[in-house]
C-alpha cells in the first residue's frame, strides 16, 4: 500500500510547492504596491498560511485523475499509465502557470483575479500584447517559461514514478481506496465544516492585494468558469413574474406632469460625443480640487454643465459602450458585447438618431475588435466607423494605435465635409497602458500612477486643441459636446476597485447651444 500512497503524496507536495512559488512570485512582482500600502512583512507572510486550505482543496481536485490512474495501476501494473500521469501533470501545470502569469499582467490594471470573462480578451493575444509595456510582456513570458521548465524537471526527477506501483493483497487495496477517497473528499470540501470551503476562506487582510494573492488562482478560475456556464442559457435576474414586474416598472415611470428642463437653444443640435479612456473624477479639478492634471477640461467647465456625481456600472470599455449607446448596465461574468444574439435586443441610441435623420460616425485610433466592440457598433448601424486600419500609415503610432491628437484631427476633417445634423463619437485611447503617448511635457504628479496621470494630461491637451479648432467652423455653433469617461482607473488616491470613489467619473455638456443661464453650472445630483 505504501508505494501507491506515497506516489500520490509526492504529487500532493509537488502541487503545494507550485502554489507556494507562484504566490511568492506574485508578491515579489508587486512588492512596490505592498510597500505603498505600508503592509508589514508579518502580514505578507501570513498570506501563505491562509492560502493553505484552498491550496489543499485545489490539489485534491487535481489528484482525482491521478488517484484513478494509481488505483488502476495497483491492479494491473502497467508502466504507460505512469506516463499518462506525467502528461496530465505537465498539461495542468502549463494551464496553471498561464493563469498565474496572466494575473501578473492584469492585476495592475484590473486589481482582480483572472476571471472567465477575461478569456474573451485573451482570445486576441495581439491586443493583450499591445496593451502591455513591451518589457513587462516579455518579462512575464520569460517567467512563465522559466517556471514551467524548472517545475517539469523537478517533477520528472523527484516526483514521477518510473516503477510499477502494485498492491497484491486485497485488504491493503481496500484500505488504500477507502483512505485516499476519504482524504480527497475532505480535502476538496475543506474538512468537516458544516459549510464547504470557498474563496472567502483565504480572505484575511484589509489589504485586498494579500487576499487575492492568498486565493488559489486555479480554484478561482475553475469556479469562475463554472458560474459562467450556469448563466449561459438562463437569465440569472429572473426572480419575478414578468407581468408583475412590468406593472411595477410602469408605476415607477408614471409622470403626473412634464418637469423637463430645457437647457439647449435648439431641438436638433449636432452632437459630438467624446468618450475618454479611463478618466477618473480624481483628475478633474472642478470635482475633487486636484489641480494641474486636466487644465483644458477645467477651462471648458466654466462654459458648460458639469455633472459631479456620475458613476460607471462597469470597468471595461465594451461595458461602457453598451451603457452609453444602449442604456444597459454592465452585466456580470460576461460582457453583453460578446453575446451577438443578445445585443440585437438592446435599445439603440444610434438607430433612433439614424431614424431622425442624423448622420452617425465613430472614431478610434486603435482596433475595435478588442472586447467585441466592433461587432456591437456594427449592429448599432453607425453610418461610418473609422479605426486604426483607416488612418494614414505615415502618422506616428503607439502600441495600441494612433495617438489621440491624430484621431481628433481625422474626426475634425470629416466633420467639415458631412451634412448636418450629425452625431459623431470619438473614443480616445492614449490614456490606456502602456502610456506611450508623445511626451512633449512630463510632470511628476504623484509617485503612484504617474504614467497614467501624464497620459491623461496629454489627452486633455488634445481635447482642448480639438475644441479650439472646431470653433473655426460653421457647424460648431449648432453643436453640443458631451464629454464622458468610459470607465475609471486606479489613481494616486488608490481607491479600492469595489469602492464608490473608484467608479466616479466626469460628465460634461459643452457648446454654444447651451442656454446662457446654464453655462458654468454644476449638477450635483
Amino acid at each position: 500500500m505504501n508505494k501507491p500512497f506515497f506516489a500520490l503524496f509526492r504529487q500532493f507536495i509537488f502541487w503545494l510547492i507550485v502554489f507556494f512559488v507562484t504566490r511568492a512570485v506574485f508578491l515579489i512582482y508587486y512588492n512596490q504596491s505592498i510597500m505603498n500600502e505600508n503592509i508589514s512583512l508579518q502580514e505578507v507572510l501570513l498570506c501563505f498560511w491562509f492560502a493553505l486550505p484552498l491550496d489543499i482543496s485545489t490539489v485534491c481536485y487535481l489528484l482525482l485523475f491521478p488517484f484513478l490512474l494509481v488505483l488502476i495501476n495497483s491492479f494491473v501494473g502497467l508502466k504507460w499509465i505512469n506516463r499518462i500521469n506525467l502528461i496530465y501533470t505537465a498539461f495542468f501545470l502549463l494551464i496553471y502557470l498561464l493563469i498565474t502569469s496572466t494575473e501578473l499582467g492584469i492585476y495592475e490594471e484590473w486589481r482582480i483575479k483572472l476571471q472567465f470573462k477575461a478569456l474573451k480578451y485573451l482570445s486576441h493575444p495581439a491586443e493583450v500584447y499591445k496593451s502591455a509595456v513591451t518589457s513587462t510582456f516579455f518579462l512575464i513570458i520569460g517567467l512563465l517559461i522559466a517556471q514551467y521548465v524548472i517545475f517539469i524537471l523537478f517533477y520528472h526527477k523527484y516526483i514521477h514514478s518510473k516503477t510499477v506501483n502494485r498492491i497484491h493483497k486485497i485488504l491493503p487495496k481496500i484500505i488504500f481506496i477507502l483512505m485516499v477517497s476519504i482524504l480527497l473528499f475532505l480535502g476538496i470540501r475543506g474538512g468537516f465544516m458544516a459549510i464547504p470551503i470557498n474563496q472567502s476562506q483565504s480572505y484575511y487582510s484589509k489589504h485586498n492585494i494579500l487576499n487575492l494573492a492568498a486565493v488559489n488562482s486555479g480554484y478561482s478560475m475553475m469556479f469562475s468558469t463554472m458560474e459562467s456556464y450556469k448563466v449561459d442559457d438562463e437569465n440569472p435576474f429572473h426572480v419575478m413574474d414578468t407581468a408583475i414586474a412590468e406593472k411595477i416598472v410602469a408605476g415607477l415611470y408614471k409622470v403626473e406632469q412634464d418637469t423637463t428642463i430645457g437647457i439647449l437653444t435648439t431641438k436638433r443640435p449636432n452632437i459630438v460625443l467624446i468618450i475618454l479612456e479611463s478618466w477618473s473624477a480624481d483628475v478633474i479639478e472642478a470635482i475633487t480640487g486636484e489641480k494641474g492634471i486636466t487644465p483644458r477640461f477645467n477651462k471648458l467647465v466654466n462654459d458648460g454643465i458639469l455633472f459631479t456625481d456620475t458613476y460607471v456600472t462597469g470597468n471595461r470599455s465594451e461595458q461602457a459602450m453598451v451603457s452609453i449607446f444602449g442604456g444597459f448596465p454592465a452585466t456580470p461574468i460576461v460582457s453583453l458585447s460578446h453575446n451577438l444574439d443578445k445585443i440585437l435586443k438592446v435599445p439603440s441610441l444610434i438607430k433612433i438618431l439614424n431614424s431622425e435623420g442624423y448622420y452617425t460616425s465613430f472614431y478610434f485610433g486603435g482596433q475595435l475588435i478588442y472586447g467585441g466592440i466592433r461587432s456591437y457598433l456594427r449592429v448599432n448601424e453607425f453610418d461610418l466607423i473609422v479605426e486604426q486600419k483607416d488612418f494614414d500609415n505615415n502618422l506616428p503610432q503607439g502600441k495600441l494605435g494612433y495617438h489621440d491628437e491624430y484621431a481628433f484631427d481625422r474626426m475634425l476633417t470629416d466633420l467639415n465635409s458631412i451634412e448636418e445634423p450629425f452625431f459623431s463619437t470619438i473614443f480616445t485611447q492614449s490614456s490606456h497602458s502602456p502610456y506611450d503617448q508623445p511626451k512633449s511635457e512630463t510632470f511628476q504628479f504623484a509617485e503612484l500612477e504617474n504614467d497614467y496621470l501624464n497620459s491623461v494630461y496629454y489627452t486633455d491637451r488634445c481635447l482642448g486643441d480639438f475644441i479650439e479648432s472646431a470653433k473655426q467652423y460653421d457647424w460648431y455653433d449648432n453643436s453640443l459636446f458631451i464629454i464622458v469617461a468610459d470607465h475609471s482607473h486606479t489613481t494616486h488616491k488608490d481607491w479600492s476597485v469595489l469602492s464608490k470613489e473608484y467608479r466616479h467619473i466626469p460628465l460634461l455638456f459643452y457648446g454654444n447651444v447651451i442656454k446662457e443661464e446654464f453655462k458654468g453650472s454644476k449638477i450635483d445630483r
